[in-house]
């Protein structure tokens, strides 16, 4: 089994306090930690698991500029067979399309049964996994929070509204976005980091991928940033007091003064 995991590095919001830049048109990025995205971090260890289980490779492979070899080192570290850089100053400013299109031109240099990417990266959007999946026209499950191997079959558990659970079969090759909780990552110690710190890792440029650079980057977008903020904080909760049944006779009567209830 061949498994290729789509990874990011992003800022830790656990590490950092978030600040708009002078221009207002992104975040502050001087002298922010930087993490693998927790969801590819649950990917990754899904993918080892199943390579322990019926054999194979796993390689995670990122979008980014030099500095994103420390998230493949970290991801290597993990249990990760290979890791791939895609770097280019043209890939700079892609939209979601624009990365799964250099995304596509990594896959297509390989061979692999199962392509894995986090169920949330790229400032929330979700949508690589998808987009990805079309190009290569294979198919998709998203929110991926259960996987059983098969005879070039998977069964799939997707993670849907009112906390059910949907069962599907999907052919290999296919694309899968993994959901958090879907197994408990293992810890990285410094000693593993240390162990890969030396592995060559290749880089892949748009020409190396057989991408048109007018297709990705800030030229290629169709979605563009137009303007960040930070939403003003309102005067806070109201807490209510008293008897189980005095809190919510309190309550309906703010529903209806507040047309919640008719």
């Amino acid at each position: 089994m061949e498994i290729l995991v789509c990874v990011k590095r992003v800022p830790d919001s656990a590490e950092n306090e978030i600040e708009m830049n002078a221009e207002g048109n992104d975040i502050e990025r001087d002298d922010l930690v930087f993490s693998v995205n927790e969801w590819d971090n649950y990917a990754v260890e899904e993918a080892i698991q199943i390579v322990d289980n019926v054999g194979g490779t796993v390689t995670v492979v990122t979008v980014g500029d030099d500095e994103s070899d420390e998230v493949l080192r970290r991801e290597m570290a993990m249990g990760a067979a290979k890791g791939i850089l895609l770097t280019d100053d043209a890939f700079e400013g892609s939209d979601c399309k624009g990365v799964a299109t250099i995304l596509k031109g990594c896959v297509d240099k390989g061979s692999y049964d199962l392509i894995f990417t986090g169920a949330q990266a790229d400032e929330g959007a979700g949508a690589v996994g998808g987009m990805l999946a079309a190009m290569l026209d294979y198919p998709y499950a998203s929110l991926v929070n259960k996987i059983e191997t098969g005879d070039g079959k998977l069964t799939v558990g997707r993670e849907i509204e009112g906390g059910n659970q949907e069962m599907n079969e999907i052919e290999m090759p296919c694309v899968l976005s993994i959901q958090t909780g879907i197994n408990e990552p293992r810890y990285v110690g410094i000693r593993g980091i240390r162990q890969v710190s030396g592995v060559e890792i290749p880089e892949f440029s748009a020409a190396d991928l057989g991408v048109d650079a007018a297709a990705v980057g800030e030229a290629g977008a169709k979605v563009k940033k137009a303007d960040y903020f930070v939403p003003e904080s309102g005067d806070g909760a109201e807490m209510l007091e008293g008897s189980n049944d005095e809190i919510i006779e309190k309550l309906i009567e703010m529903l209806k003064a507040n047309g919640g209830l008719q």
